[in-house]
């Protein structure tokens, strides 16, 4: 097994699996904490655009669709937060027109779109050296945010009332929040696609919760879950010659499944 970590494709393949378990193992447990799921999706599917902006232009995708997912986060957090219109339906609204816009570049693109399934449904085997620079400034960017930010994300993450009455900016370090999760996305886009980000954000950081309810030791896990669990299907990908994220999403929820029979009994608070 050790033969194919010779190749540069292999090599790549694990430093971006370990790139993205870092970014979802700490961005995610915000997500599963605050109950922003459904948020999150919004922002991904809505990030589509800027992949068919980058095809339309004739540019890395990755570069296009880095001020498109951040411009969505922002969009979503703001109508959310001072217009009337239900959570849900502005989500829905912007998820379409994302996905639309992005079907309407790639449309309007001289000639065939190529690998834009690996946007779409990830290929870890496939990342380039630039593409994982782009991955370790992001990664860089999370860590030291939510360094600074930690007990003000925590504060928002748990009791986002008494936070306002704390003084905390909480609409700012919520929106700030909503962007390191599309800048989370963006990393993971190239290891499981737009279309199964979802559950790098939330498989690893749901299970870690089953452990423990402190918000570090849950990043701790997550991160560690979702680099046994990436690493695990990448493996089996290439091994079974099958879609690497797809494999990558059924080796974490076939490893979330195996926990209920443990459910609740190891959960630490100290």
């Amino acid at each position: 097994m050790l033969d194919i970590l010779q190749f540069t494709f292999m090599q790549n393949a694990i430093v971006a699996g370990l790139l993205a378990s870092i970014a979802c193992g700490i961005i995610g447990v915000y997500v599963v904490v605050r109950k922003i799921v459904f948020i999150s999706g919004g922002i991904a599917h809505a990030s589509f655009g800027g992949i068919g902006l980058g095809y339309y232009l004739g540019m890395n995708p990755l570069f296009s669709v880095l001020p498109f997912s951040l411009l969505s986060a922002l969009v979503i957090g703001l109508v959310n937060r001072r217009t009337n219109i239900a959570e849900d339906t502005a989500i829905g609204i912007l998820w379409s027109v994302g996905m639309a816009l992005g079907v309407l570049f790639i449309g309007l693109t001289p000639g065939y779109a190529p690998d834009l399934m690996t946007y779409l449904f990830g290929n870890i085997l496939t990342v380039p050296i630039n593409d994982l620079y782009l991955m370790i400034l992001i990664d860089t960017l999370i860590i030291v945010s939510v360094y600074l930010l930690y007990k003000e994300f925590m504060a928002i993450s748990f009791d986002e009332e008494f936070a306002q009455v704390s003084g905390l900016p909480v609409e700012k370090l919520s929106l700030y929040m909503l962007c390191l999760i599309a800048l989370t996305i963006i990393v993971m886009i190239r290891v499981v696609g737009l279309i199964l980000v979802i559950a790098l954000l939330t498989i690893p950081a749901s299970l870690s919760r089953e452990f423990t309810d402190r918000l570090d030791r849950m990043m701790i896990l997550a991160v560690i879950f979702g680099t046994v669990f990436t690493f695990t299907g990448l493996f089996l990908s290439y091994y079974l010659d099958v879609p690497s994220g797809a494999t990558i999403i059924l080796t974490m929820a076939a490893g979330y499944m195996l926990h209920f029979p443990f459910k609740g009994k190891n959960k630490k608070t100290a």
